[in-house]
């Protein structure tokens, strides 16, 4: 069903306006599967920090609503005139501004796409149906596993044990679990909407039905208490619905904040449906020409006939780290277990369901995995990975290529493979103290809350002493697609230590790397990884670690001091407000980091590199902020005083 509504809310506070125009539109979306609302809401919700305005689109997120018009409808610039749908798709919004003598609110165009569906609440897709016999299916299924349990002498046997083993847990799935076409349900805009609460919402609207028929006072009072029955009912049904949802992924990070913000901040979901205007190969194209082309900029900059990024001397660890060591069957056991069960389409089988039947696949997992530590060398079956674009932020247009990041999803078994070597990596790097000091990224007990106490405590206790600083918050583009793989084989071994096979099994891992897009169920053509690590990955943010290592030192040459947290890096200076001139100490550091960073395939993003000035309210401030350039950083002056 399709429903229509205009609105106009005159001008003014009418604070019951959002109250009743929350119980309005919930009671539509739940009535109709299509709702078009237009009208002159006088609410300026082009302003964050109008309050109005704010509790408005909080109201429209909570249920699922989208707000269309993002410039001015008014002649005094003010987005007033709205457009809000829910289950219809809008695009081609123009805003006309007519002449003054007509109105002083701006014409509005929009087209509208209404796709007719038999059922709107669920679809069919393939997929499989397992249920909790199925782990008995697969086991016994299972033929004798005894032709993985030998350690492979060469890396041609790796591969083909590797291959053999995803080949017959494939085949075996298909037996057990075949694919077939199943219907899906959506989710629901409004999940928290119970029996109870229908049942409240029948008996209020049988309330209003008798009241406005018969128009008895005795009708209208009890209309009234049953909307109020209602409303609270559905509020509380909301708080338990989230409060049992935060609980339930209290140990989800990612989930957690998603939701927070979203009911917090005003942001949707990242969840948007993927432009059907663009194919899996034009997304693969885009992410590759995007590297190539901040490649080539870089090789642009760099100083013809030079390449720089050996100079930088560290000294090498004492201890050398020669070969990875063996695991037995309890640490794979454990590894598995306690890792999410996330499932990408390259995985032979369901990530849960390998779990389950793990007692009885364990011994050619443990086989594979010790092989691969003991060559040095890891199959191609895990160097393959499959790219989902995410869009960058939900207010974004997603018809646009530029607007979505790549990210890589790898087989599971590929991931596990990783901890292990991640775990005994780690542990070389803290017993011989290379970490960097100041990098929070991706290590035990570091983290943004860390760098953000670090860093926000040294300035306030410079702003007590009254002195000025200079907060630098270098950005990078795409920084960890572009990192070049022979630079970072030479710090593994010279700035890290690693040598032997441990060195040919992260040679291994960084090349004949390749990766394809999957989207609307549609695969590309498969690209080689030239250069970066694979985002998604358990290792990437480590090696970028160690990648990034030399950018301490240079730093620290020049007396400024600085945190990281993996790619962002904020550099800050301190002095008395007559001795700026300490101030030149900055300058001459981020021409150093943009040197090297240029040579090793880095690009520092001037446009979005910010400069603060942050210090007591002084004509000092002032003047700086006047004369102050840093490689065309752009400079924001915040004063907080004594």
């Amino acid at each position: 069903m399709f429903v229509l509504a205009t609105v106009y809310r005159p001008p003014g506070h009418h604070t019951d306006f959002i109250k009743e125009f929350a119980d309005f539109t919930s009671e539509l979306v739940l009535a109709a599967d299509k709702v078009l609302i237009v009208g002159d809401f006088n609410i300026h919700v082009d302003n964050e920090k109008d309050v109005l305005g704010s509790a408005f689109i909080d109201i429209l997120n909570s249920i699922g609503v989208r707000q269309h018009i993002s410039g001015p409808t008014h002649c005094r610039n003010h987005t007033l005139d709205l457009i809000l749908s829910h289950g219809i798709d809008v695009d081609g919004v123009e805003i006309m501004q007519p002449s003054d003598d007509i109105s002083d609110h701006y014409l509005v165009l929009c087209k509208l796409h209404i796709a007719k569906t038999v059922n709107s609440t669920s679809c069919y897709k393939y997929g499989r149906t397992i249920t909790s016999t199925t782990k008995d299916s697969f086991v016994s299924n299972l033929p004798d596993v005894s032709q993985f349990l030998s350690i492979s002498k060469t890396s041609e046997q790796l591969d083909d044990v590797t291959e053999t083993m995803d080949s017959l847990f494939s085949s075996i799935l298909n037996t057990v679990a075949p694919l077939h076409l199943r219907k899906v349900k959506e989710n629901s805009l409004t999940p928290w909407c119970n029996e109870h609460t229908r049942t409240l919402k029948r008996a209020a609207r049988k309330m209003e039905h008798s009241w406005r028929k018969i128009k008895l006072e005795v009708f209208r009072i009890a209309w009234r208490e049953s909307n109020l029955s209602y409303r609270k009912a559905l509020k509380t049904a909301k708080s338990d619905y989230f409060s049992s949802l935060l609980e339930e992924n209290k140990h989800n990070p990612r989930y957690l904040f998603n939701t927070v913000a979203k009911l917090t901040k005003n942001k949707a979901s990242t969840s948007v449906d993927i432009s059907q205007h663009h194919s899996s190969n034009d997304f693969m194209n885009y992410f590759t020409s995007k590297v190539d082309t901040i490649r080539d900029k870089i090789v642009t900059m760099q100083p013809s006939g030079t390449v720089s990024h050996q100079t930088v001397h560290y000294r090498s660890p004492e201890e050398q780290f020669h070969s990875f060591s063996t695991i037995g069957e309890e640490e794979l056991y454990k590894l598995v277990k306690s890792s999410k069960p996330t499932t990408c389409m390259l995985d032979p089988i369901p990530s849960k369901l390998l779990k389950e039947v793990l007692p009885e696949v364990i011994d050619p997992l443990l086989t594979i995995i010790n092989s691969s530590l003991l060559l040095g060398y890891v199959p191609k079956t895990f160097k393959l990975a499959v790219i989902k674009p995410l869009i960058k932020k939900p207010q974004l247009d997603p018809k646009e290529l530029v607007n979505y990041r790549p990210i890589s999803n790898l087989p599971f078994l590929s991931k596990i493979l990783e901890k292990v070597v991640s775990s005994q990596l780690y542990s070389f790097l803290e017993k011989n103290g290379i970490c960097e000091d100041f990098q929070s990224g991706f290590r035990p007990y570091h983290s943004t809350e860390t760098a953000l106490l670090r860093v926000t405590n040294d300035l306030l206790l410079s702003s007590d002493r009254g002195c000025i600083s200079l907060l630098v918050l270098l950005d990078l583009s795409a920084a960890f697609n572009t990192i070049d793989h022979t630079i970072l084989l030479h710090r593994l071994e010279h700035f890290v230590g690693i040598n032997g096979s441990a060195l040919a099994w992260f040679k291994s891992y960084l090349y004949d790397r390749h990766q394809f897009v999957a989207v609307n169920e549609e695969v590309s053509y498969r690209s080689q990884v030239q250069y970066g690590v694979p985002q998604g990955s358990v290792l990437g943010p480590l090696l970028f670690t160690l990648y990034m290592l030399p950018l301490g030192d240079i730093i620290r040459k020049h007396g400024v001091s600085f945190h990281c947290y993996a790619d962002d890096t904020q550099l800050y200076i301190s002095s008395r407000p007559g001795e700026t001139y300490q101030f030149e100490k900055l300058k001459e550091c981020i021409v150093d980091i943009k040197n090297w960073m240029t040579s090793n395939f880095l690009l520092l993003n001037s446009e979005k590199t910010e400069v603060l000035i942050i210090g007591p309210k002084s004509s000092a401030c002032n003047d700086l902020e006047r004369c102050l350039s840093l490689d065309g950083c752009s400079v924001n002056s915040s004063s907080s005083g004594n």
